[in-house]
């Protein structure tokens, strides 16, 4: 036999290095947001991440597992919330250690496995350990009995469900065997079946479920064809165990998290205060395993939980007389105990260290208002008596003090709440609030969404951490209105109670992905938000039927998310680039963060220089190169803005904002080179970007610029593009890339010098120089008059062909006609010796009409006009001949 291990992390390491010596698959634990069951809060048994696997509609490339995963009670039908600090056992975090099989191993190997593990490896006494099994499974009975060697009555049949274990009404389900340790008869309690079975002398330390049957919607129970083994051992209890105690705030862990909370405090441990300290050091780990999750404290859903067991730990701070803010102070103690086997701790410890300080701080302000108006209210209705209702709600409708809480406070006077009276209040609020909505505008459309809201809650958005999990449809609404169902090719907006599809917003294009159902597909097209809390996804029913109660798997499409977490992450790097390029006058007026591209405004008097652009780009590159970790805090709206974090005018804010960190810099003062108040997904390092290319620049109107830009993938096919352009530029005028600027003005100077001698040819040909023979002039009413159709000429050679023209004359009259692509040019010409008698700008106008044109303009000596029937140039001609003739 091994010596007995004792420390808690050394307990959680020899149960897995165990089961991974019997050919287990060591599982990591899973966070604990579930993302594979829609009806949990949070992961509450070391089952909960394996569901899928035992009910078939998973595979893995393993058989048998184990883990230790973290779980946490404190809401919903699994809530312990209430007793902790006050019982030895309760928790509302906790690690189950369990091994798993799916459909290999069953009930003599699941039994060995316990035996052998807690006899030999944990070196647990023998003559301690009494066993449970149902009261029906002969096979446990007997297993354990050649097994263990146990005596018949240390195995006790149960015939309660305590012994009888089911996923649900239906599904898979089978008998538990329990092992309990006995602490001694110096502790006050019985065996399990038995009247003193409450008290604490035996305890239940693992419990072996097999998983046998599969209980039918008829009542029917049929054999399951592959038998499975689900474990559970809280690590708190084991640990107790084998510390000697049977309080599981006595063990290490705790000892050193209520040492801490002493030194905080300044409140020595003892019977007034032990309670208050258990309860901050129970709940410090809650807090903080949620808080590195993902899950931060709100007024709705998971965050509402978290900031519950927040406050009710920092109410008995406040208790204890503690005069600092204590929580956060305690996260290094919790983060050294545990942080090696749950590196998320580690990773977290900023997040959750300015979490605590920000909420204990808030919740300091709140309880010294609210204390001080219930103890006004306690004063004016005599000893004993109950808290009216809308004293109640007062509390919390002013003050953010939620029922609870109230009920804690009046805990120690055995006063109690009117509740019904408090439901009252907080209906005839939500009533206010219905009929203000609908009579704001165009609101009134959107009641639907405001009602749903109403009735669910805000959807529970659990996409900062996946882009897969389980929903519960709440809601569907098609055509503006609220369905039961959408069948096969319908359209239909889908509210689900949590998704990790996110909602369009901040410029952020919404998720697409899709659904799946046991008997239903769907597409997902887009993902907006509704009344700032829904998130409404929009979305095709390909197969099957679509239901209100139906869960579904959800699945974000994860290449696209990529691209807009990589955009998104460039606008908030590219907005501090332009503005150390530019000036801090630049600030963002728009965005749009697609799947392809970006769009950012920003406010800049002028054009961007090829210099300042090319400036931006390198720099804006420089830094994803760095790839420094992209950090996500918790703060209130002053303390981010004294941190450095940009806002953007116009965006509405709440008390809490959600400030992302990005790239690093050299000063203290400011660590993070970009540091922007933002909802939106992000990268999780900067090199996640990998390039970045500028596509244009250009004016959207007075004092706003737009840039257009790449990145990743994009950015590199745009510029392999170009290059591939550069190179076949080259080719066609036989040069190499870095000559090709060179050689391009030699072409552009060779082509003007061509097209000035082609100029100079074709008015030598029109006026018949050359050789060639030229036009003649014609007498009309005694003035000479050159008129010619010039086919090919270019409208601007005809005033120096014009001029030539009356040189030549010596006094007269000219007119050309210019024709190209079937639209005309007229230029009519008059000596300066005719000018008092004959204005060219009435013959251009005489011959324009011809043209199928109008008007006209110039000088008595010069006039020029257009028309787009080139065919009629002739008649144009006569028409000014005719108009000179008189």
């Amino acid at each position: 036999m091994t010596a007995p291990i004792t420390g808690a992390n050394d307990i959680r390491k020899a149960f897995l290095d165990y089961f991974k010596g019997q050919g287990h698959q060591v599982v990591q634990s899973a966070p604990l947001v579930p993302h594979n069951d829609p009806t949990l809060m949070f992961v509450n048994a070391g089952m909960v991440p394996f569901k899928n696997v035992f009910t078939g509609a998973e595979t893995r490339d393993y058989n048998r597992a184990a883990s230790s995963q973290k779980c946490v009670r404190a809401g919903g039908k699994h809530n312990d919330l209430d007793n902790v600090g006050y019982t030895a056992r309760h928790h509302t975090f906790f690690e189950m250690l369990g091994n798993f099989s799916f459909g290999d191993y069953f009930k003599e190997e699941a039994i060995s496995h316990a035996w052998n593990l807690i006899t030999r490896e944990y070196g647990l006494n023998k003559d301690k350990l009494t066993v449970t099994v149902y009261h029906e499974d002969d096979e446990a009975f007997d297993l354990w009995k050649k097994i263990a060697m146990l005596p018949e009555e240390r195995i006790i049949r149960i015939a309660t469900s305590d012994n009888f274990w089911s996923m649900g009404d239906t599904g898979p389900c089978g008998p538990c065997s329990e092992i309990f340790y006995d602490h001694g008869d110096h502790i006050w309690g019985g065996p399990p079946g038995t009247p003193e079975e409450d008290g604490d002398r035996f305890v239940e330390i693992w419990n072996l479920v097999f998983m046998q049957y599969e209980q039918l919607a008829s009542g029917e129970r049929i054999n399951l064809p592959k038998p499975s083994i689900d474990t559970g051992m809280g690590l708190e209890r084991i640990s107790a165990v084998m510390q000697g105690t049977h309080d599981n705030y006595e063990i290490d862990t705790f000892k050193a998290i209520i040492a801490a909370s002493v030194n905080a405090t300044g409140a020595g441990e003892n019977d007034k205060t032990r309670a208050s300290h258990r309860v901050i050091a129970d709940h410090l780990r809650a807090c903080s395993f949620l808080i590195a999750d993902g899950v931060l404290p709100s007024n709705e859903g998971r965050g509402y939980v978290l900031r519950r067991i927040m406050r009710r730990a920092m109410r008995h701070a406040h208790m204890l007389g503690a005069k600092d803010l204590v929580m956060h102070q305690l996260a290094p103690t919790l983060i050294r105990e545990m942080g090696q086997a749950f590196p998320e701790l580690g990773r977290a410890e900023r997040l959750i260290e300015e979490t605590l300080k920000l909420e204990e701080g808030r919740f300091r302000q709140m309880l010294d208002k609210g204390l001080k108006l219930l103890d006004d209210e306690l004063t004016k209705i005599g000893d004993g008596a109950e808290l009216p209702g809308d004293v109640a709600f007062k509390l919390y409708d002013t003050y953010g003090f939620p029922l609870d809480l109230t009920q804690d406070a009046l805990r120690s006077q055995d006063r109690t709440v009117d509740v019904d009276g408090f439901n009252a209040a907080m209906e005839e609020q939500r009533a206010k609030a219905r009929a203000a909505w609908s009579g704001s505008g165009d609101a009134a459309t959107e009641k639907v969404w405001f009602d749903i809201n109403d009735e669910f809650g805000a959807t529970e958005f659990v996409g900062y951490s996946t882009e897969q999990a389980e929903g519960k449809v709440v809601a569907l609404v098609k055509d503006g209105a609220r369905v039961d169902a959408a069948g096969e090719g319908d359209e239909v907006m889908v509210v689900t109670n949590q998704t990790p599809f996110y909602g369009e917003s901040g410029g952020q294009m919404g998720d697409t992905g899709t659904f799946k159902g046991e008997a239903v597909d769907v597409t997902v097209t887009d993902t907006l938000k509704m009344v700032g809390a829904l998130h409404v996804h929009k979305a095709t029913v390909t197969k099957g039927d679509l239901k209100v109660g139906d869960t579904v798997e959800m699945h974000v499409d994860g290449e696209r998310r990529a691209k807009l977490r990589a955009n998104h992450s460039a606008t908030h790097v590219l907005h501090e680039v332009l503005r150390r390029e530019l000036g801090e006058h630049v600030t963002q007026k728009g965005s749009l963060v697609a799947p392809d591209r970006l769009r950012f405004d920003i406010s800049h008097p002028k054009a961007m220089t090829d210099e300042e652009l090319a400036a931006v780009e390198r720099e804006v590159n420089r830094i994803i190169r760095e790839n420094a970790a992209v950090e996500t805090r918790l703060l209130s709206y002053d303390d981010a803005i004294e941190a450095g974090a940009m806002a953007l005018f116009g965006e509405k804010y709440g008390d809490e904002v959600r400030v992302v960190s990005m790239g690093e810099e050299a000063t203290s003062s400011k660590p993070h080179y970009s540091v922007e108040l933002c909802g939106g997904t992000h990268v999780k390092r900067l090199g996640d970007i990998a390039l970045f290319t500028i596509l244009s620049e250009g004016g959207v109107s007075a004092g706003v610029r737009r840039i257009e830009a790449l990145t990743g993938e994009a950015a590199l096919e745009h510029l392999l593009g170009q290059q591939k352009l550069l190179k076949e530029a080259s080719a066609q005028v036989k040069s190499s890339p870095a000559e090709l600027p060179e050689r391009i003005a030699g072409l552009q100077a060779d082509r003007k010098a061509l097209e000035r001698e082609l100029s100079e040819a074709k008015k030598k040909a029109a006026l018949g120089g050359g050789g060639a023979s030229g036009p003649t002039a014609k007498d009309v009413g005694g003035i000479k008059f050159l008129g010619q159709v010039l086919d090919g000429v270019s409208p601007k050679d005809l005033r120096g062909l014009a001029d030539d023209a009356k040189k030549s004359l010596g006094s007269g009259a000219v007119a050309f006609v210019a024709v190209n692509d079937g639209k005309a040019a007229l230029l009519v010409g008059v000596t300066d010796d005719l000018t008092s008698n004959l204005s060219a700008v009435d013959l251009v106008r005489a011959g324009v009409v011809a043209l199928g044109g109008k008007g006209g303009g110039g000088r008595p000596d010069m006039a020029q006009a257009g028309g787009p029937d080139g065919a009629n140039a002739a008649k144009a001609l006569d028409a000014i001949e005719a108009a000179i003739a008189g």
